[in-house]
Parts: structure tokens; C-alpha cells; sequence
């Protein structure tokens, strides 16, 4: 009798039990870096990392929460568990990669100078020597400018993108180098009619990938076959064309 109610009682748990969990991915963005990542005036995080982070999310059947946190703690937070994933357009970079792992990239990225209209500016050592250049902090366009222009010009870090863009606009910055299609972003609104790039685009191979901590290699493979599904299905096109007329990967 015991064995046949034990039996009963194994049945009725397989019965009711979900055979398959959906597990949980805890993902961060900054939350402050437009057309990407932003709020709404809800409240709520939007932008093209936002909707690729959910389409990813779908595409694995993944349970997912997106959170946001302050771009210079978003890697310490990673690696204090606080998420699983960054999904914030982080560069893929040797020095980040001592760090975390990375998926596969899911765009690439450029850097452009912007500065006023008909401001005169040459992108050289000697046409921006003296120059007050801003840049986002712990960004390859801060890389760049410390790099390259530290010794030549003034150059000023900021804790988000919109702190460099608004000390530009009150003239106390002469440039600013942002990634390209942020600042393609922020030039398209009427109110930034008076700025425009200067120079060419800068090509520095900068590959822009989801970040994992470093045991957590099998999470990153995850993505990298998502990111693919969603550029053979069609999705990845239909979101990029929710944000640029051209393609982004």
C-alpha cells in the first residue's frame, strides 16, 4: 500500500510540476545614452539595447528583469552579482576583457568630433591644440582623447553623454567625441540645428558586445546564438530600423 500511494504521489508531482523552468538573466543598461538606453518620461528604460536585450530574452525563453545602473559602477556591479549581462553599448576592449567575457558583437561603432557650426575646426594635433574637448568617462572617445589630444588640448571627462553634449551647447566645451550614432541622434533634433560633425568618421574597430562575468562563458555563448537567430528571423533589421535608416551591424 505505501509503495502504490508513493508511486501515486511521484505521478501527480511529475503531473503538476513544469518540466522545463524558465531561468531567470538579470540585465543591466546605463540607462542615460540615447537613442540606446534612455528613460521614458514614464519612467521606464527604452532605446535600442532595451528592445535587443528583450528580443534576446524571447529568443532564449528567458525570464529577464532590465535594470539600470550608473555607467562608471556597471562592470564592479556585474562582478558583485548584482546582474548576469550588461547590455549598455559596451565596447569590447582588451582591459575589459581582463575582466568579463563578452558575446559575439552586436554592432559595431564610430567616433565622430561635433562641435558649432561653422566653427573653423580641423581634427589634428595642431587645428584642436588648445581646444576644450569633452568626452562620456570610461568610453572609447575618452580613450581617444587621452591618447591622442591630452597633450595638445584641454580635454574633460563627463559621468554621462548629456553632461558633455550640455557644457558644449553653454560654450564651456570647443568639441565633443562621441560615438557616431548618438551624436547622428542628437543632431537630428531641431534644437541642436547649430552643431554638426567635424572631421572625418574615425574607425577604430570598435565592436560593441554584451558582457558576462568570466564563468559565466556558457551565458555568453547563449547570447551569441540568439544574436544570430535574431539576425536570420529578421528581428535584429526591424528593430535597427526602429532607430537608424541604416544598418547598424
Amino acid at each position: 500500500m505505501k509503495i502504490k500511494i508513493s508511486v501515486i504521489t511521484l505521478l501527480c508531482s511529475l503531473l503538476f510540476t513544469p518540466l522545463v523552468q524558465a531561468d531567470k538573466i538579470r540585465i543591466a543598461t546605463e540607462g542615460a545614452y540615447p537613442p540606446f538606453n534612455m528613460k521614458n518620461t514614464k519612467g521606464e528604460l527604452v532605446g535600442f539595447d532595451v528592445d535587443i536585450a528583450k528580443a534576446l530574452c524571447d529568443q532564449m525563453k528567458a525570464d529577464c528583469e532590465i535594470v539600470s545602473q550608473d555607467w562608471d559602477g556597471i562592470i564592479p556591479g556585474l562582478l558583485a552579482k548584482k546582474y548576469d549581462a550588461i547590455i549598455a553599448s559596451m565596447s569590447i576592449t582588451e582591459e575589459r576583457k581582463r575582466k568579463v567575457s563578452f558575446s559575439e558583437p552586436y554592432y559595431s561603432n564610430y567616433l565622430r568630433f561635433i562641435a558649432p557650426k561653422n566653427s573653423g575646426l580641423t581634427v589634428s594635433k595642431s587645428g584642436l591644440k588648445g581646444k576644450r574637448l569633452g568626452a562620456q568617462r570610461a568610453t572609447i572617445s575618452a580613450q581617444h582623447l587621452e591618447d591622442n589630444f591630452r597633450r595638445s588640448a584641454n580635454v574633460k571627462v563627463y559621468d554621462t553623454q548629456e553632461a558633455a553634449f550640455l557644457d558644449l551647447k553653454a560654450g564651456r566645451l570647443d568639441a565633443v567625441l562621441v560615438d557616431a550614432y548618438p551624436g547622428y541622434d542628437w543632431l537630428k533634433k531641431a534644437e541642436n540645428s547649430d552643431y554638426d560633425h567635424v572631421g572625418d568618421t574615425i574607425d577604430i574597430n570598435d565592436k560593441i558586445g554584451i558582457a558576462v562575468r568570466k564563468q559565466d562563458k556558457a551565458l555568453a555563448e547563449r547570447f551569441n546564438k540568439a544574436i544570430q537567430d535574431l539576425r536570420d528571423n529578421g528581428t535584429y533589421q526591424r528593430i535597427n530600423a526602429n532607430y537608424f535608416p541604416f544598418s547598424i551591424y
